[in-house]
């Protein structure tokens, strides 16, 4: 494996010079050992730790999904007038962390850019896990999860129909859509990189599972044609379903007539919103991870630089969403509209406002400083309060206009029972039993398409040993 050059500092802009993707003394042979050596070298300690915390979540969640099939939805906070509680605000956060691996993924890709190739793969795991832990929550709020067959359109004896008309039908087919698009372009770009774990794996068991899933992978010409071509078609197919999933959420709340929900801005406000989280939770994600295995090389600062930008882009429109639906509610001249920001800034759950104002429009203007943006443990830092903070913009969406409806004899209070906080927690576990496994056994860095960015490819000639002084802290 090549040596790790932490001195390097690619954020640093030299004009009339490329900034080098991969540092280090690395070719194709110490690149495939870097990555594949994260599944063959002996498990750490620190892994069967977070495994073990995971997957203790992840039983909690089936025990918590267990009494409420046997007792009833009952067993949440929801009440009146707060029909939608937890599970809808905890659907609409993991759907919105799911944006960020197709945004990486497939719009960077088609317009080339290359810095993408070492994040993808993280990113586009993070996008299936998170929309696996999105879809479980609209699946267990129906009630009687074992009539959920219901929503998809067949013919039946009951003449029952699914609603066309509503966007909570759409969801079942925007979320589901982007599922499968998401696996499929996530399985596609893994192909070369399964064969390679094929070619090194040392049982037959390994071999198989492998091969299996690598299709026959040969690295042919004629392999190489039709993979690209496929991964571009999947490629031109992912990047519309960026917009459109979280625009189709965000009808669920706009489309009805209720006091600040009902506003055009929440299609671009929640997929603006949604890329500012899924970068937020990348960051999260692999910060560690690049420690961890030692991928310091492959993911440099210049990617994380790039990611906080991407977050100061997002936050910054979140916040301008935010300023606008208070002006739009003033300028409408409509009490009830104008009642409903007033109630989110100084009513009785303004601490959520405020938390969430804190979080999501001040903690990302520290990434103006180059310091923040250069000191992977200060992201860490902000990209958990990103996460905190979108987490807490959908409760006081959510929450905040259904506790105060037009009759103010059915105004109520909501609180979280112990079983919301419980599956909140236990989707986490979901989330990270999940995305270790991932780390353990699939590749995490796109081998293939990294290798396509060294330098001596593109002619730059930066390594980690020849590097241009400028680049050297």
């Amino acid at each position: 494996m090549s040596a790790i050059s932490p001195t390097l500092d690619t954020t640093i802009e030299v004009p009339g010079r490329r900034t080098p993707l991969v540092i280090g003394n690395n070719d194709y042979n110490s690149v495939t050992e870097t990555v594949a050596g994260v599944h063959e070298r002996k498990t750490p300690l620190g892994w069967y730790i977070g495994f073990g915390i995971a997957v203790t979540w992840l039983a909690i969640l089936g025990a918590c999904i267990g009494y409420l099939i046997t007792t009833g939805v009952g067993v949440w906070g929801n009440m009146n007038p707060v029909f939608w509680g937890w599970p809808i605000v905890n659907f609409v956060f993991w759907v919105g962390i799911g944006h960020a691996g197709t945004l990486i993924s497939a719009i960077l890709f088609l317009f080339r850019q290359n810095w993408r190739t070492s994040i993808n793969r993280f990113a586009e795991a993070m996008t299936i896990f998170a929309v696996v832990c999105a879809g479980m929550f609209p699946g267990i709020h129906i009630g009687r999860i074992w009539v959920s067959y219901w929503l998809a359109p067949y013919p039946n004896q009951m003449a029952m129909w699914p609603q066309f008309r509503s966007p909570l039908m759409w969801d079942v087919f925007a979320v589901s859509t982007y599922a499968t698009v998401s696996i499929l372009f996530w399985y596609m770009g893994m192909i070369p990189d399964l064969a390679t774990f094929r070619d090194r794996a040392k049982n037959k068991i390994a071999q198989g599972l492998y091969g299996f899933f690598s299709l026959g992978w040969t690295g042919s010409s004629r392999n190489w044609h039709v993979y690209e071509k496929a991964y571009g078609l999947l490629a031109a197919l992912a990047a519309p379903l960026v917009l459109s999933v979280h625009t189709v959420v965000s009808f669920d709340f706009a489309t009805s007539q209720l006091p600040g929900w009902h506003t055009t801005i929440f299609p671009p406000y929640f997929v603006a919103g949604a890329i500012f989280s899924g970068f937020g939770m990348v960051l999260t994600l692999i910060i560690p991870a690049r420690a961890w295995f030692g991928l310091q090389d492959l993911v440099t600062l210049r990617h994380l630089e790039n990611m906080c930008k991407v977050i100061i882009a997002t936050g910054s429109m979140v916040g301008y969403a935010y300023g606008m639906e208070f002006f739009i509610a003033w300028y409408s001249g409509a009490i009830y509209e104008g009642f409903a920001f007033q109630n989110r800034a100084f009513g009785p759950y303004a601490w959520a406002y405020w938390i969430m104002i804190s979080c999501n429009v001040i903690c990302p203007q520290l990434f103006w400083i180059p310091w923040f943006r250069k000191t992977p443990w200060a992201m860490w830092v902000v990209s958990i309060f990103v996460n905190i903070g979108m987490w807490f913009e959908r409760f006081v969406i959510t929450v905040t206009s259904l506790s105060r409806d037009f009759l103010p004899s059915s105004w109520g209070y909501f609180t979280p029972t112990w079983i919301d906080i419980l599956m909140l927690l236990g989707s986490f576990g979901l989330f990270f039993t999940l995305f270790l496994l991932f780390c353990k056994f699939l590749p995490i860095v796109a081998m293939s398409e990294v290798k396509n960015v060294l330098p001596h490819d593109h002619g730059d000639g930066e390594d980690g040993e020849t590097a241009p002084a400028e680049y050297r802290a």
